[in-house]
């Protein structure tokens, strides 16, 4: 394991870990400054985001026992259908600095600007800061992270996480440092408590990786592996182990799981069951049974070796991911010879080729194949591995031009890459006509001009160069500055214009075609801040308009109405209510208006009481407990299909007088139980069959008088009809 491999990478790759030209340190620092800047635009625009979240985030800011499990709500009723890794961030900046959106979105983008400048060391060590810049803008310049690191959704602490696992592990290859390899061990276990069985997609090629390239015996190798092992154990487990042994009767539900338990939720709906789409109470899990009809992944989209590339998943992650493939291929070819020791440069970097590249195929391939819950955003996790690549790719090939086979290599990835943006550009009808023209044009002229391009001198190759980079992020980063001008808010989002079949945005662009203006995306301005202020730019409850793409739906407290309906039959910002009053029905992708007068009566006497109200599902609840900011229990979880609580325990509360008010469903429409965001229970309330939820509203309904609050129906618990 210690022959010494022949120098196939040139001087200016192979001493990439000591030289430092004096332009390095400017630019990266102008990358980083660029990427928050990218990232923190308009930032508030999005309002609470997907209040399912930021409720869970407000309730951790008031009660510790909450910032523990991930309540929902300070009461401690439920909690959200993940573990807690992602909202700690959050609650924190809250408890620090109030409730609001910069407060609840501003860690989610510094963890951007952090995995841009992870990404940037773990590249440049083999690869020279060149290869690392690339590496870096290319992964800015993802929709779908420009996207995700500006939301509150658990994805941007995930590929945060998995960037530093494939960082650490490198580093351990070096020299076969256990330290390093621990702390790879530590950053999966904290990606376990982040999405749960995700984390765990890379490890069979990093470890495969490590166990045989590492530069000492078989024996030292395996245990440092198994340390490792245990590492990972207890950054992932020590939580998990406090839950499961803490009395299931003093610490709030487990959401999403339907026997109150955290191994059940993360082997089941958040573990296997998105692999073969046996979601215990999903709306309609996947493959070809599911509602959706067809084959492959039913109502999450057709899964197969295309998936990535086709709809408006295309949009979000693959503009440079045939690049990256044909780099990865590239790469390992000129890296062979040294294949098989990492106690060299040359081995480090076909090492680094098999990290990245093991890591975004295995991610890749689990995605197109799923046949469970399957959402766009989902693909920022690849983000990082094809950034990686495309710089890695580059710079090998860049080095080795002088060979006909590496020249031509790289013009033909060149073309590609432009070829393939401008398809993906005119998915998006009446989006920039212009700027796909021009990119077709300028990547194919850098193309052919480039294997010539040096015998007219460096200036002209260098131009040529230029030319082709901006060629090919200049698609990408229409679509992240069309994401960044608008907010976006609910359970389903997505970057970039509207595509046809797109889930998660609107179908026009207020600007009009072929400009950067404003796309109601999911509901604009989803968030009502603390004190009843709204954000800029936000039209008060019951003013809203009409989008481009149809009539309003609704919204998040607060919100402009301007949601409008999708293409592919799933409605745009809140899934029930109308565009009337301020008190309209919240449904399963986003939440409820919320009118002061229903403010007024939840904050009334509240601290006499656990909870102030109850609402079934989570995004009405939390739009009542964010604009109210006192406690309010989501009857079954996120919607309303959680058997939490049981008909007799909410008796029991109610006899107790732990809760004052019960929110009635108002509006919620059927095609808003049909378009949950991939949770549990379709059929509307309580889920298959019914459930809890439906017993507790008809004892409610049968036993408490009905009031009007606010254009919202309110039972009052404290006072029985008879």
């Amino acid at each position: 394991m210690t022959t010494a491999a022949l120098p196939i990478l040139p001087a200016a790759v192979a001493g990439a870990r000591t030289a430092r030209p004096r332009w390095e340190r400017p630019a990266l620092v102008g990358l980083l400054i660029a990427t928050a800047a990218l990232l923190l635009w308009d930032l508030g625009s999005s309002g609470y985001a997907n209040s399912f979240y930021s409720a869970a985030v407000q309730a951790g800011s008031a009660s510790w026992k909450a910032f523990f499990f991930g309540s929902s709500d300070a009461g401690n009723s439920i909690t959200v259908d993940k573990p807690p890794a992602a909202l700690w961030p959050m609650m924190l900046s809250v408890r620090l600095f109030g409730l609001g959106s910069w407060q609840i979105l501003v860690p989610q983008a510094l963890m951007g600007v952090a995995t841009t400048g992870v990404l940037y060391a773990a590249v440049r060590r083999q690869f020279g800061p060149g290869a690392a810049l690339l590496s870096g803008a290319a992964f800015a310049l993802t929709p779908v992270a420009a996207l995700m690191f500006r939301f509150n959704n658990p994805d941007a602490l995930l590929t945060l996480l998995l960037t530093v696992t494939v960082y650490c592990l490198l580093r351990a290859l070096e020299g076969a440092h256990t330290r390093w390899l621990v702390w790879a061990g530590v950053a999966v276990g904290f990606a376990f408590l982040t999405k749960t069985l995700q984390a765990f997609v890379i490890l069979p090629p990093l470890a495969v990786l490590y166990a045989v390239c590492a530069p000492t015996g078989l024996r030292r190798r395996l245990g440092q592996l198994l340390l490792a092992g245990g590492a990972m154990v207890v950054a992932g487990g020590w939580w998990v182990a406090v839950v499961e042994l803490w009395p299931a009767s003093s610490r709030p539900y487990i959401g999403g799981s339907q026997n109150n338990s955290f191994l059940e939720l993360t082997l089941g709906y958040n573990g296997l069951g998105r692999i073969n789409g046996n979601e215990t109470g999903s709306v309609g899990g996947g493959g070809a049974g599911g509602p959706g009809g067809g084959g492959g992944g039913g109502r999450w989209g057709e899964s197969g070796i295309d998936r990535l590339f086709s709809g408006n998943i295309g949009g979000q992650i693959s503009w440079l991911l045939p690049a990256a493939l044909v780099l990865l291929v590239a790469g390992l070819v000129i890296t062979w010879r040294a294949r098989r020791t990492t106690d060299s440069v040359d081995g480090m970097a076909h090492a680094a080729f098999l990290a990245w590249g093991g890591s975004l195929l295995i991610t890749a391939v689990v995605f197109s194949y799923m046949q469970g819950i399957f959402h766009e955003y989902y693909t920022v996790a690849l983000a990082p591995f094809v950034a990686a690549l495309i710089g890695m790719g580059v710079a090998v090939l860049w080095e080795e031009r002088g060979s006909a086979v590496a020249a031509v290599t790289l013009s033909g990835t060149l073309a590609l890459t432009a070829v393939w943006s401008y398809v993906l550009l005119g998915r998006a009808t009446g989006y920039l006509p212009w700027l796909r023209w021009a990119v077709l044009v300028g990547g194919l002229l850098a193309a052919v001009a480039l294997p010539f391009a040096g015998r007219a001198g460096r200036r002209m190759l260098r131009a040529t160069a230029g030319l082709g980079v901006v060629a090919v992020l200049a698609g990408p980063f229409a679509y992240c500055m069309t994401t960044v001008s608008t907010g976006h808010t609910g359970s389903i989002v997505t970057a970039g214009p509207a595509v046809a079949g797109s889930r998660g945005g609107p179908g026009g662009m207020l600007g009009g075609p072929g400009g950067f203006g404003e796309m109601r995306q999911g509901g604009r301005d989803g968030g009502q801040q603390p004190g009843g202020a709204l954000p800029q730019g936000a039209v008060p409850p019951g003013q809203g308009g009409q989008g481009q793409g149809g009539q309003a739906q609704g919204g998040m407290p607060g919100a402009d109405g301007r949601g409008a309906e999708r293409p592919g039959g799933f409605p745009g910002g809140m899934t029930g209510g109308g565009p009337g009053g301020g008190g309209a029905g919240g449904g399963l992708l986003n939440g409820a208006r919320v009118s002061s007068e229903a403010k007024a009566a939840l904050t009334a006497g509240a601290d006499s009481y656990t909870w102030a109200a109850a609402a079934i599902g989570s995004q009405n609840a939390a739009s009542y407990q964010l604009a109210s900011g006192v406690p309010v229990m989501p009857v079954g979880g996120f919607n309303g299909s959680d058997p939490s609580p049981t008909l007799e325990q909410f008796q029991e509360y109610v006899r107790d007088g732990r809760i004052h008010w019960f929110i009635g469903q108002g509006s919620t429409t059927a095609a808003g139980a049909e378009a949950d965001g991939g949770r549990r229970g379709g059929g509307g309330p309580g889920g298959p069959g019914g459930g809890t939820s439906t017993e507790i509203e008809n004892w409610v309904k049968a036993t408490f008088k009905e009031s009007t609050v606010g254009g919202a129906t309110f039972y009052d618990l404290t006072t029985p009809t008879s």
